[in-house]
């Protein structure tokens, strides 16, 4: 289990859009927790979330700890401002260990392919998969090897070694990474008939012509 720590503050007034400003340049980020009986309003260090939010996704087990009580959470919504850098608000949604969870779980590839060597590219066609499983036992991505894959084969979900406890709700014939051929064919280029009946008429007109002057 992937667990990364934050240090919230209860926030019980100074509401909307003026006072999420506040908020913000106070050097804190407004945010919220769902999943329980009512939303609890918080605000989190600004400087502090955002050196962390590179390093966590949806799968990623928080640990935001508000007053004396710590919350279990994962992420649902970032809401940046990607001009100025700045995040300017976030949901989190809180688990219970010991109920079962779903979240979405990145796709790492690894691997050199084998069908490289003869002229094949390697495509990743899902980067992420629903899994459900305790809190405990989410993991923060899922690595599949494609060091095996020849020219124009396939790996498939059913074919991926998941860590135990966890389970994808995807069908198991689904495409995860190919490698493909790209050998361009030569084409001839086509010929259009409308072009050929025009020649052929000049042809036929210019033959007429040389037939008049022989006259």
């Amino acid at each position: 289990m992937n667990d990364t720590k934050l240090a919230g503050t209860l926030r019980k007034e100074d509401f909307g859009s003026a006072g999420a400003r506040r908020v913000l340049a106070s050097g804190r980020i407004p945010a919220v927790i769902y999943g329980k009986i009512e939303p609890m309003h918080i605000t989190v260090d600004a400087i502090d979330f955002q050196n962390k939010l590179r390093s966590i996704s949806e799968s990623t087990l928080l640990t935001i700890k508000v007053g004396r009580k710590n919350h279990l959470v994962l992420m649902k919504d970032v809401q940046e401002n990607v001009l100025l850098g700045k995040v300017l608000h976030v949901d989190f949604y809180e688990v219970t260990k010991g109920e079962i969870l779903r979240a979405n779980v990145s796709i790492v590839l690894e691997g050199n392919p084998e069908g490289i060597k003869f002229g094949g590219v390697l495509e990743q066609i899902a980067y992420e998969v629903e899994v459900e499983c305790l809190p405990q036992d989410l993991p923060r991505n899922i690595v599949v090897d494609v060091s095996h894959l020849g020219l124009n084969e396939s790996i498939h979900m059913g074919a991926i070694e998941l860590p135990t406890g966890v389970k994808a709700l995807i069908p198991d014939d689904t495409t995860i990474a190919s490698v493909v051929s790209i050998r361009e064919e030569v084409l001839e280029p086509e010929v259009d008939e409308t072009d050929l009946d025009e020649d052929g008429a000049d042809e036929g007109a210019e033959d007429e012509d040389a037939s008049s002057d022989d006259e």
